[in-house]
């Protein structure tokens, strides 16, 4: 993530190299080209000239005029969301399940400041959106009218780009350059702001084929001289890891990582956001990294000579204490972001690129070579740190007659193709539950708020990945305090016949932020207990859901069997205790390799150095 840019005349270049979904293109402009039409007219036909097919939204007065407009496409559905947060976070869920942008059309004023954490949800991950806003008239802009909101200023800090539309002659060009700029270079949303009276105005409809922004040109082919510093480093290593964020699956540069990984045996660690990035069942992979990272994947990246970097950004929820991180290794930064190079973890060789392109060609370089690796004792270390600091063990005996929620994420894996499913998580104690214990093998099948950390964002998105793929099989895991946040949008689940999958881990808390004030600050759970909850089972019957609500673990196979199978959305009420907690655990200001909870079965499988709730306190965290 790279600082908010100041100049909206300067897109920002971005981390993680262009989006290469579906693709959509530019054909059906060729029947509207040189017709006489209104902006609003304009803006559908846009979108169509961009190959959209698919946008989320909720109408309002100043932009009304659009939905009228769009009334008449024969090419695009429109999914009316019940919020406009949920309408960004469904389009935020369609990008990142197919990779094309996704697109969102709100009314002004409160439509358009509903859209805020959607946006800067979207920014945080990278992820390609363009959002589309209605304004009050030009003539009117800067008097407090009704509904009036500066949008632009507003998200300025969180958006890629943004434009305020101010004459009828750059509407078409606007919305090729928003396209171009959200998918392109480091992926982001860009806003477009519409005038209700441009949009009545009339034009001639020429739609540009390309693109002019001399401003802003990301790179893509990566310095060949620093590509072979790279691979005479990486030859040299005999401890390397390599870091893998949301870059890899936003590239497309999952077969280049595992043909890197497997000719020089080097492990993989993933962020939240590189989940699935490299495929869960292979022997190097060591899965999610940092603060509930496994034990193992921790002493990797701290005992490690050498960090490959791969389109990720050194997070502090990686790193832990930075001045402790990894002190043993040098550092390969391979990123399409300058920016986010050296910002926080100094880079000895640093590479501006795409992904796919500079893996690929460092990949080439060391079959040319004829590099052999020299790893077999280091990936025979992780081996023994891996059997001995396993993530869960049943003899551990946390809640014997309990529903233990490592249990229900292992099956609910092991019920799920990996090929054919893909699992969207709400934020908290589930979504690391999740991350820990949900197999992923390809990419595009994991979907979680990464940066931002939203609560609310998970069940839309997951309603937009499952419009976006509607082959798979799509299921939100979500916590009983971040669904309720954006519950309403079960609406547009059963009027669309959107068959997601909803598990709910029902604690009767805020269970992140409850899970620090037991750990931290002397167990003063402080607002975190969440004891007049619906019935959910009763919400999902009102919204016309089939649900059920299961207790007993010996009903939590059947259970899940049942969700699976049903033919529409669907809802599973999740009994745990509020006092499982998420382990292992790096404490807030702590060294990486300093873990809590770990389990270690060299001494009989007991989690280890869980400290007594003793009022310390942690810092500033939870599930926000």
């Amino acid at each position: 993530m790279t600082e908010p840019h100041q100049n909206q005349q300067q897109p920002r270049p971005g981390a993680t190299a262009a989006v290469k979904g579906a693709p959509r293109g530019l054909g059906s402009k060729i029947d509207k080209q040189g017709a006489t039409m209104t902006g609003a007219q304009a803006v559908v036909a846009s979108l169509e000239a961009e190959g959209v097919d698919l946008v989320f939204g909720y109408p309002g007065g100043q932009a009304i005029k659009i939905y009228d407009a769009l009334y008449d496409s024969k090419q695009i559905k429109h999914v009316l969301s019940r919020h406009e947060q949920g309408a960004v976070h469904e389009a935020d869920g369609y990008a990142r399940a197919t990779g094309n942008v996704g697109v969102a059309i709100v009314t002004s004023g409160p439509g358009a400041t509903n859209t805020v954490t959607g946006i800067a949800t979207a920014y945080m991950d990278s992820v390609p959106l363009v959002v589309i806003t209605g304004q009050v008239p030009r003539g009117v802009i800067g008097t407090d009218s009704f509904q009036e909101s500066d949008i632009v200023g507003i998200t300025m800090p969180v958006v890629k780009h943004s434009y305020l539309l101010q004459t009828t002659d750059e509407l078409t060009t606007t919305f090729r350059e928003a396209f171009h700029i959200a998918k392109t270079g480091r992926p982001g949303p860009v806003l477009i702001d519409v005038p209700s009276d441009l949009a009545s105005e009339r034009l001639v409809f020429e739609y540009p084929d390309e693109v002019n922004l001399p401003s802003y040109k990301p790179t893509y082919r990566g310095n060949a001289k620093q590509i072979k510093q790279a691979v005479a480093r990486i030859r040299r290593a005999e401890r390397p890891v390599l870091y893998v964020g949301g870059g890899v699956v936003s590239s497309g540069a999952a077969a280049e990582l595992k043909a890197l990984a497997e000719l020089m045996r080097i492990p993989v660690v993933t962020t939240l956001m590189g989940k699935g990035a490299f495929p869960a069942s292979h022997e190097l992979n060591l899965g999610p990294v940092g603060m509930h990272g496994s034990k193992y994947a921790n002493l990797a990246m701290t005992e490690s000579d050498l960090i490959i970097a791969a389109g990720a950004r050194f997070s502090d929820r990686v790193t832990g204490r930075l001045d402790e991180f990894a002190p043993h290794a040098e550092v390969i930064h391979i990123d399409i972001d300058p920016a986010e190079i050296g910002k926080v973890r100094e880079a000895q060789i640093p590479i501006v690129g795409d992904l796919k392109g500079v893996l690929g060609g460092i990949v080439a370089q060391l079959e040319k070579e004829g590099a052999q690796p020299e790893t077999a004792a280091w990936v025979a270390q992780i081996a023994e740190w891996r059997r001995r600091h396993p993530f869960y063990h049943p003899n551990v005996g946390d809640a014997p007659n309990e529903i233990v929620p490592e249990v229900v994420m292992e099956k609910l894996s092991d019920a799920l193709d990996p090929e054919k499913s893909i699992v969207v998580t709400e934020v908290g104690q589930h979504q690391m539950w999740a991350a820990q214990h949900v197999a992923r093998e390809v990419p595009r099948s994991f979907i979680s708020s990464g940066g931002l950390g939203t609560m609310g964002f998970g069940f839309p998105a997951s309603i937009g990945a499952a419009i976006g793929c509607p082959d798979k099989t799509v299921v939100c895991v979500a916590g009983d305090g971040s669904f309720q946040m954006n519950s309403q949008e079960m609406a547009t689940a059963a009027i669309h016949g959107v068959p997601v999958k909803v598990l709910i881990m029902d604690n009767r808390c805020l269970g992140m932020v409850h899970q620090w004030q037991h750990l931290f600050y002397g167990e003063r759970y402080s607002s975190t207990l969440l004891d007049a909850n619906p019935d959910f089972v009763k919400l999902a019957d009102a919204y016309g859901w089939q649900a059920a609500r299961v207790e007993d673990p010996a009903e939590l196979d059947a259970a899940l069997a049942r969700m699976l199978a049903a033919e529409g959305p669907y809802l599973l009420d999740v009994a745990i205790s509020r006092d499982q907690n998420v382990f292992p655990m790096v404490a807030p200001g702590k060294a990486l390799d300093d873990v809590i909870g770990a389990i270690d079965v060299a001494v009989g499988a007991v989690r280890t150095d869980v400290p007594e709730a003793d009022g310390a306190a942690g810092g500033k965290g939870g599930e926000r």
